[in-house]
């Protein structure tokens, strides 16, 4: 069963998939950069109070699974994770990247974030139709 945390007023578990797309689908990310990616991703996770669960991606995109606490609004987030993880990229790797682009950019604007839990939505709308309502 996957670990539900709590804070003073509530528990939770929020998870989300997330995918980044370089600019122009450019297949500009090689091994080295997805393992300096990883660590970016990790430490920001971190600062933000969330924890990366899994990583990984190919030359033109990567995926990242997270947790993260209800106070973490997700556009903020990915809006960081983004910017972070360009400038660095393009300072780690500024000569690699020079091959791809004359801009200093590493994503397209848009990006894919998915809620991920444990039960399907028909089963959960099943549990909630089934609640016991109060008598009159």
């Amino acid at each position: 069963m996957k670990q539900i945390k709590s804070s003073s007023h509530g528990v939770y578990r929020l998870s989300y998939h997330l995918m980044l797309v370089t600019k122009y689908r450019r297949k500009s990310i090689n091994i080295a950069m997805l393992e300096n990616l990883r660590g970016i991703l990790t430490d920001l996770c971190e600062k933000w109070g969330c924890v990366l669960l899994e990583f990984s991606g190919e030359a033109d995109h990567v995926h990242m699974l997270f947790d993260t606490p209800p106070t973490v609004e997700p556009v903020k987030f990915v809006n960081n994770l983004k910017t972070v993880s360009s400038r660095l990229s393009r300072r780690d790797h500024a000569e690699h990247l020079a091959q791809f682009y004359r801009k200093p950019v590493l994503w397209t604007a848009s990006y894919a974030i998915f809620t991920t839990g444990g039960a399907p939505l028909e089963v959960i709308k099943q549990y909630i139709i089934g609640q016991r309502r109060p008598s009159e």
